[in-house]
């Protein structure tokens, strides 16, 4: 299902997709007592994380996202995505990366998990992130710039 006017959009797939990103962070904060960050998990994973779950779970949790998107990739035929070039992506990744240092957390941690929890610290970093999200595509739109 698409919405009139808006060719790209699927919220179908969207409501799906949030009720099971929902549902894995409840089962991991009722089952394990863990918070569904994906960017302390990763830290965890790597040896840079501290308390928590075992490395050995967070590896498979970080394994477990893009095999979770790769499954869904082939079930539904395929993805088609086009970057015009790898070199702004990467920018972007590490900026993110420096952010989530920052902020204490990621928008999986913060935005899912801590703004449930009415979390003032995780409600201020979404907040924050969501802001500069939308004014980086307004000052990239006003320039002319294609947003992918």
């Amino acid at each position: 299902m698409t919405l009139p006017g808006f060719p790209e959009a699927a919220p179908l797939a969207g409501l799906a997709g949030g009720v099971l990103i929902g549902l894995a962070a409840a089962i991991m904060l009722l089952v394990l007592g863990r918070i569904a960050g994906v960017s302390g998990l990763a830290a965890k994973a790597v040896g840079l994380g501290g308390s928590g779950i075992a490395r050995g779970g967070a590896w498979m949790f970080i394994v477990g996202l893009p095999l979770g998107a790769l499954i869904v990739m082939l079930a539904s035929g395929g993805i088609d995505a086009t970057f015009a070039s790898p070199i702004p992506l990467a920018i972007a990744g590490l900026i993110v990366g420096v952010g989530t240092r920052l902020g204490s957390g990621c928008t999986s941690g913060h935005g899912v998990c801590g703004v449930s929890r009415l979390s003032a610290r995780s409600i201020a970093a979404t907040v924050t992130f969501m802001a500069t999200g939308i004014a980086t595509v307004a000052i990239l739109n006003a320039f002319g710039l294609e947003v992918l």
